[in-house]
């Protein structure tokens, strides 16, 4: 094993990387290509201390879940030092099929690929790589393990990727209203059957994590500036696609050029080896660096758009719990087209409104307390706790964003 055996990490301190197959797949270019993936995407248009990359939040989510098996462990549950390797790799691995900007162009660059897809795929290569030692953390992975536990800390409604990501982000943009007690959360967990369930008196942890969660996505995932900067980054992409459809030239990294040239889709990548290939050179850099050079561009909406994203000129956003009638759409749409001097069939790069959605519990996917008694029930019966219960209902907010001027040359 390499000399370099620990990593400090802003949030937790210094961080032990626990085995020569850990510490080689973090070295993997997969993974280094997490470093040029920021966690939060363009939300440092609104908090600028918001740089962490997915490759921070990976390591971090890594630490947290060798701290919560550890104390599994001394509760008496049985975990072997193999399935202790597999859930590290899985949870280090767990995002590494995210593209760039994160969530922002998950459906945009690709077709109906989602970033857990990807994800698998990129398992499922490294263990061809690494000679099948990724076998049990596909399995995790795939939910397909038979201790179903080891999944539900990769991936449920208290996870350690929420843990994770909640005080990272937290820690990164200075919102502190999002703090929760992750070490008080793990301390109290326990397995039932299984089950990965929360001790009695860990409750109150819980629904502060809850309320914490929910605050976090108005507050920041679901700032109206980062759902400005998110559709036009959108759009711009779109536009990018639109404009290499039609034959036109536009400069680009080799690897963002192509899948602007062509919708590439899940067949792709199971069918092309050079699909993955090429996912896996793309990044956040591919998109500035296009910007940079688009801005130049004699094609006037990408020019416009990159020119607009590199000097925060960004789309206004109205925001309404109520839907927006066909009158106010259509008249935005009519001051954007006067204002702005455009043709009418490019507004749709302008000009877009659409609905987002917050719900920080899902009865669906519970969280399930141990009571003193022995007895396991959903935290919302659990305990009166109104709070949880009202969290469980899904909050939606209706958007418009338009551009407010295009004054740059």
């Amino acid at each position: 094993m390499k000399s370099h055996k620990i990593i400090n990490d802003p949030v937790y301190g210094f961080i032990t990387i626990p085995s020569e197959l850990i510490f080689a797949i973090i070295d993997h270019p997969y993974f280094q290509r997490l470093r040029r993936i920021k966690q939060l995407g363009l939300t440092d248009y609104v908090y600028p201390g918001a740089h962490h990359t997915r490759f921070h939040h990976a390591i971090g989510a890594m630490h947290l879940m060798s701290v919560t098996l550890d104390h599994l462990r001394n509760k008496g549950i049985e975990i072997s030092d193999q399935e202790y390797e597999a859930a590290l790799i899985t949870i280090l691995l767990h995002d590494i099929g995210h593209g760039p900007f994160s969530h922002a162009l998950e459906h945009s660059m690709l077709q109906n690929v989602s970033h857990e897809d990807l994800s698998l795929l990129f398992l499922e290569t490294l263990n061809k790589q690494f000679n099948s030692q990724l076998d049990l953390a596909i399995r995790i992975f795939k939910n397909i393990y038979e201790r179903k536990f080891f999944h539900q800390l990769v991936s449920s409604q208290l996870d350690i990727d929420r843990l994770d990501y909640l005080q990272r982000d937290c820690f990164f943009t200075g919102v502190s209203e999002g703090t929760i007690g992750a070490d008080r959360i793990i301390k109290m967990m326990h397995i039932k059957n299984d089950q990965l369930v929360v001790e009695e008196k860990g409750i109150y942890s819980i629904e502060n994590f809850l309320s914490a969660r929910r605050l976090m996505y108005w507050q920041v995932y679901l700032h109206k500036t980062t759902v400005s900067a998110e559709k036009m980054m959108i759009n711009l992409i779109q536009r990018a696609k639109d404009l290499k459809t039609d034959g036109k030239k536009l400069t680009s990294s080799h690897a963002l050029n192509y899948f602007l040239e062509k919708e590439r889709g899940m067949s792709d990548f199971k069918t092309n080896p050079d699909t993955l290939t090429m996912y896996s050179q793309l990044d956040d850099y591919d998109i500035w660096g296009g910007l940079k050079f688009w801005q130049h561009s004699g094609d006037y909406v990408i020019r416009k758009i990159s020119q607009m994203f590199l000097s925060r000129n960004l789309f206004k956003v109205t925001l309404s719990g109520h839907p927006f009638s066909s009158t106010e759409i259509e008249e935005w749409r009519s001051k954007t087209l006067m204002k702005l001097g455009i043709p009418a069939e490019d507004l749709r790069y302008f000009f877009t409104h659409g609905t987002i959605s917050n719900h920080a519990y899902t009865a669906k996917e519970n969280i399930y307390i141990l009571a003193k008694s022995g007895k396991v029930m959903d935290v919302a019966q659990a305990a009166d706790l109104p709070n949880i219960k009202a969290m469980s209902k899904i909050v939606k907010k209706h958007y418009a964003c338009r551009a407010k001027e295009l004054t740059l040359p």
